[in-house]
């Protein structure tokens, strides 16, 4: 098809879009959104030609847009395009050069819009004669002469500029085969494709739907010569924002009916536990808890602005070789969007967000990190406790917030990263002591663990029938690795995950009845007997409790919240308190323990301790000697090992000091 054939059989397609091209115009949008398939109902061989020549036919569709309209600049947007364009980013080709091409993945990197030009009109100082060139490379081009001879200096008359952007885009996590390296590519967008409007679909973590022109670029050399090697670029013709969630899975007719079938079992939960982790022998509790994240509960937005979460999370501390990264491993293969880390493999920019040094445009980009990346899935971080402070420290707004602010060289942005977290972890000395008590052995910082929902020690205790079990487990996958076919395949697992995240339950007056009367009971249980006014559970447990009825209820597929699903999820919220949020001395629940570090019981000895320091200085009015301290604590019932543990921490905190051995002064 020549030129003018090409111009004709555009405008025939636009002459019957003319409504559109004219409401554009009118609101000085500067586009039009073509779907493929109209193009294809209009010509077959128009079609072929967007495919093959997409240069030629954006040219003609714009010179087509000025004979129909008096306007300067109008694009041909296509969108749609067929299975046939279709290509991995890993499969992209020198054969896909200069075609139509169409990619969906995760932006993964983003530049600041910089300003760059596309023809600059120069007069030649001789003669006066205009010549107009287009800039086509990074380098500025210059008429050589003029018609009249001259050879030297053009002087600039005028020059357009046009938006331009650069996106680095990612490869889906969830296509991808086994441990690949997900590829990435760069995309080139320019003038409406960066307004303001467009530029909320294009921020980092976001997953989109690209149609462009695949374009190469020479890359230059040291030296500044140009090498034979070329870097692929795709020149964005339509950009769309894609959902990707659990919804993102096709699930059939055929299988809708099978998942309606299995949640009318009456063994439901049992099978869905059994079906999380088959190779994982007993933590069946751990596995209900991790069931229940991957459905997760109804996420918030108030009237004011408010969000609620409705991602719960979970902490597993325990023991090595306890199966808590085995555990990790196949939540981040049943969730069908999910992300994997580990320790020192994973920083504060790699878990949240990084800006980088953009080697293409100049400035600063800014790159999604695994937590933004797993956004509306699950992100399994394992060895959490392998992590340095500072890197740990960039999770807290991640956890409760569910954004993550940045604010670093001239990039001022938050990100949305509504993810779900399953961490892993060691107690402070690689391995539980059985003496002591559990949460004093957790060595992560009081404001993170109090942000996970539930936490679950995994002990690893002798006992001769279940190391048996365990044992005869083990060894009967060796000699046979398939012999634990999950009760419901991993496949149909997803699916009815997928499908149940479209429930959004609401709680019934029988459910807020079951969680409001646990929640004033177990907060004024043994309260104020013994002068101790502790602290069992806060308004985060409660907000747990709800996260945790809505999962139960949409693993049922059901659209309200009973009273059984809150019996439910109260069972397992106390079972798990009972096991790490207990004060060792008092034997209550006290999620102060879990939240500060220090019990009530505790914290109450600290302040008698002080007081008596305190009434000491008045007495002595320099250096008080221990003993004295001692004795004076022992009236109240404190024994000299607390005492002498308390005078320590406060020593810590700075509120005393030991002028002189065995004497102590208040600061």
């Amino acid at each position: 098809m020549d030129a003018a054939k090409q111009i004709q059989k555009v405008g025939e397609f636009l002459d019957l879009k003319r409504s559109d091209v004219e409401e554009a115009i009118r609101r000085k949008q500067g586009f039009i959104n073509v779907k493929f398939p109209e193009i294809l109902a209009f010509d077959p061989d128009l079609a072929e030609e967007f495919l093959e020549k997409p240069d030629d036919m954006m040219q003609a569709a714009e010179l087509a847009i000025k004979q129909m309209e008096d306007v300067k600049k109008f694009y041909v947007r296509v969108s749609d395009l067929p299975d046939v364009a279709s290509v991995k980013i890993k499969n992209v080709r020198s054969e896909h050069l200069g075609k139509f091409i169409h990619l969906d993945g995760i932006v993964r990197q983003k530049s600041d819009v910089r300003p760059q030009m596309t023809l600059v009109k120069f007069e030649c100082p001789a003669c006066g004669n205009v010549h107009s060139i287009t800039q086509t490379d990074e380098k500025y081009k210059e008429p050589q002469r003029c018609g009249c001879g001259f050879k030297g200096k053009f002087k600039e008359l005028d020059k357009t500029l046009v938006d331009v952007q650069r996106i680095v885009l990612e490869e889906n996590p969830e296509k991808l085969e086994g441990g690949e390296q997900p590829k990435r590519i760069n995309l080139f967008l320019k003038e409406d494709l960066v307004s303001p409007i467009s530029d909320k679909k294009t921020n980092p973590g976001a997953a989109i739907i690209v149609s462009g022109v695949l374009k190469e670029i020479p890359v230059t050399s040291r030296a500044g010569t140009q090498t034979t090697r070329f870097d692929l670029i795709v020149e964005a013709n339509h950009v769309k924002p894609k959902q990707v969630t659990f919804a993102d899975l096709k699930i059939t007719e055929e299988e809708i009916e099978q998942i309606k079938e299995l949640s009318r079992d009456p063994q439901l939960i049992e099978k869905l536990v059994e079906s999380i982790a088959p190779s994982l022998y007993g933590h069946d509790l751990i596995k209900k808890a991790v069931l229940l994240q991957l459905f997760g509960g109804v996420h918030k937005k108030r009237s004011d602005g408010v969000i609620t979460r409705g991602d719960m999370h979970i902490l597993l501390i325990g023991d090595p070789g306890a199966g808590k990264s085995q555990l990790l491993k196949r939540a981040n293969v049943v969730a069908p969007k999910a992300r994997y880390v580990s320790g020192k493999g994973a920083s504060g920019a790699g878990l949240t967000a990084a800006v980088v040094k953009d080697e293409f445009l100049g400035g600063w980009s800014l790159e999604a990190g695994a937590l933004v990346l797993a956004s509306d899935g699950i992100c399994c971080i394992d060895e959490l406790d392998k992590m340095t402070p500072e890197d740990r420290s960039a999770m807290h707004e991640a956890l409760e917030q569910q954004t993550i602010s940045i604010s670093k060289a001239n990039i001022q942005a938050t990100l949305t990263c509504r993810t779900t977290v399953l961490a892993a972890a060691n107690p402070k000395f690689g391995r539980f002591d059985p003496y002591q008590p559990i949460v004093t052995q957790i060595d992560l910082p009081p404001p993170l663990i109090s942000r996970f929902d539930l936490i679950f020690p995994v002990r690893d205790l002798p006992n001769e029938e279940t190391d048996d079990k365990l044992a005869m487990h083990i060894l009967q996958l060796h000699q046979n690795p398939h012999q634990e076919e999950p009760e419901v395949s991993t496949d149909l697992l997803r699916k009815y995950i997928s499908y149940a995240k479209q429930f959004n339950p609401v709680l019934t007056d029988g459910a807020i009845d079951e969680i409001k009367r646990y929640y004033v009971d177990i907060r004024n249980r043994n309260n104020g007997e013994d002068g101790h006014k502790s602290v069992p559970i806060t308004a985060r447990q409660l907000e747990a409790l709800v996260r945790m009825s809505e999962a139960f209820a949409r693993l049922k597929l059901t659209e309200t919240v009973s009273r059984k699903e809150a019996k439910e999820a109260v069972e397992l919220l106390h079972t798990c308190l009972l096991q790490v949020g207990v004060d060792p001395e008092t034997g209550r629940i006290d999620t102060d323990i879990i939240n500060t570090g220090i019990s009530t019981s505790q914290r109450g000895k600290i302040m008698y301790v002080k007081e008596v320091i305190t009434q000491l200085t008045e007495k002595f009015k320099d250096a008080i000697p221990m003993e004295e301290i001692i004795k004076a604590c022992a009236e109240q019932d404190i024994d000299q090992e607390t005492t002498e543990t308390t005078i320590q921490k406060l020593k810590r905190a700075g509120d005393i000091f030991e002028p002189k051995p065995g004497k102590i002064q208040k600061l």
